[in-house]
């Protein structure tokens, strides 16, 4: 299973499927930050992202550069980063684009509770 309280990285698109699989036969929420390198507000909110997954252990958190996993951003049709895909079951259930804390954290808790 995939590890808690932590934020996991994919590099490989093997990785990232084996990660959204595993959190679909666990029905757990998953929330991926789509960012880049190069881009400053993504940087600002990778430590917050760090922060909602100590605090929320009962959600999988994926992060995904954009630039290293172009099939992975195109399959979501990310277009501006940081975006946030909000997932269960497979299946998208929302989506945020902005490094805005306070609305991430809305959205986790919303979701996390169904």
């Amino acid at each position: 299973m995939a590890e808690e309280g932590i934020v996991i990285g994919c590099h490989t698109i093997d990785a990232y499927k084996q990660h959204m699989q595993q959190a679909k036969g666990a029905k757990k929420l998953v929330v991926i930050d789509f960012t880049a390198s190069w881009c400053g507000p993504c940087r600002i909110i990778a430590p917050v992202f760090a922060e909602f997954a100590k605090k929320y252990p009962h959600v999988v958190f994926l992060k995904v550069d954009v630039d290293e996993l172009e099939a992975v951003a195109k399959e979501w049709e990310i277009e501006a980063m940081p975006s946030f895909i909000f997932v269960k079951d497979g299946n998208k259930i929302d989506k945020f684009v902005g490094a805005k804390k306070e609305e991430v954290q809305k959205r986790i808790e919303l979701h996390a509770a169904c």
